[in-house]
């Protein structure tokens, strides 16, 4: 496994991508026209509470979906240099594990119980890899020991049953790992785990990502994990990115509505514990029509008429990618720290 040094150019980009389900109500609206883009050997955190189209955006790009119900209704998803959603399934299928790796959220489910770890290692590498019994039983080996597992030959022949859930998740990590993937894609996978287990994870992804150079996109709903890891953060409401930054600038300067009211709901060391924690009220938006006003507007304390009338696109408030510093990008029409509508609204 050769590490990868960080690069300028974007191994990932996503442009104008939609997503929609098809119930017996009629359509589900989940992803409204998503971009962003990934460059090679940084760690992009996408953030928003559930149902705000994280994880359905990234399983579109691999076309993991289900469909039907599913239909990717618009965009490209370009990766070095080819467009995933035209692909071939024989194709994409090469694809997935072999050049993109997908942790999901949940390793019980992920793994199947009723194959050993080993077989579950050791499939992706015969079949992506074109290794032999032997040779890949030895890179299982390495594997399981990359990613902290004790006495990794002897666990091989263990089910996932036998395994702890941070020790699951642990293997999860190495079979994305398997075919030394170019980016990595982690759906909220420390959300089934305890506080101790969840930083044990988030450190061993770290090193990971010193030793290997990979891109990695961390799904999660708690703006605290991508805090400690990631480089750049997209935060998601109703489908839409609504905000994008450097993970500094948008933890110190937050720009939208909805990423402060987020951040205020976090707890702070410097708080009493008598003090009640935030919570933004009302409720997520219904998505059985395409938003046509901003999505947030009903649940924020900014709003104005133009906010229920028009859906702000997004607008680059401040730099560009300028000695390395990402911009800081968002929708919405307000300048919330002056009050009033932004000059370019």
């Amino acid at each position: 496994m050769q590490p990868r040094s960080d690069g300028d150019w974007n191994i990932l980009d996503v442009t104008g991508l939609k997503t929609v389900f098809g119930t017996r109500e009629g359509q589900v609206h989940a992803v409204n026209g998503v971009s962003f883009h990934l460059k090679e050997g940084e760690l992009l955190g996408i953030v928003g509470e559930s149902g705000s189209g994280k994880s359905v955006t990234m399983m579109s790009l691999l076309k993991l979906l289900p469909m039907p119900p599913a239909e990717i209704t618009s965009g490209t998803v370009m990766f070095d240099g080819r467009d995933l959603l035209k692909m071939e399934i024989a194709d994409l299928r090469k694809v997935r594990g072999g050049e993109i790796g997908f942790v999901f959220q949940d390793p019980m489910t992920s793994l199947n119980p009723v194959f050993t770890v080993g077989y579950q290692l050791m499939e992706p590498l015969k079949k992506h890899m074109g290794l032999n019994k032997k040779g890949a039983r030895q890179r299982a080996v390495e594997l399981l020991d990359l990613v902290g597992i004790p006495s990794p030959a002897d666990r091989l022949k263990d089910y996932p049953h036998q395994f702890s859930g941070g020790m699951r998740q642990r293997v999860m990590i190495a079979i994305a790992l398997a075919c030394d993937p170019k980016v990595l894609i982690a759906d909220e996978p420390t959300t089934a785990l305890d506080v101790t287990i969840q930083a044990q994870i988030l450190m061993l992804i770290r090193d990971l990502r010193q030793k290997l150079g990979m891109s990695i996109v961390w799904i999660t709903h708690d703006l605290g994990v991508v805090a400690g890891i990631a480089d750049r953060v997209i935060v998601m409401y109703g489908g839409l990115v609504v905000e994008h930054a450097a993970v500094k600038d948008l933890y110190s300067n937050p720009k939208h509505p909805y990423t402060r009211a987020l951040l205020e709901t976090l707890p702070s060391l410097d708080s009493s514990r008598a003090e009640r924690l935030n919570s933004i009220s009302g409720q997520p938006p219904s998505l059985e029509e395409e938003p046509q006003s901003c999505p947030f507007a009903p649940r924020c304390a900014f709003v104005i008429d133009k906010c229920r009338q028009e859906n702000p696109n997004l607008r680059t408030i401040n730099g560009g990618w300028t000695n390395g510093q990402a911009s800081h990008d968002i929708a919405c029409w307000l300048d919330i720290d002056e009050g009033a509508l932004a000059d370019d609204s």
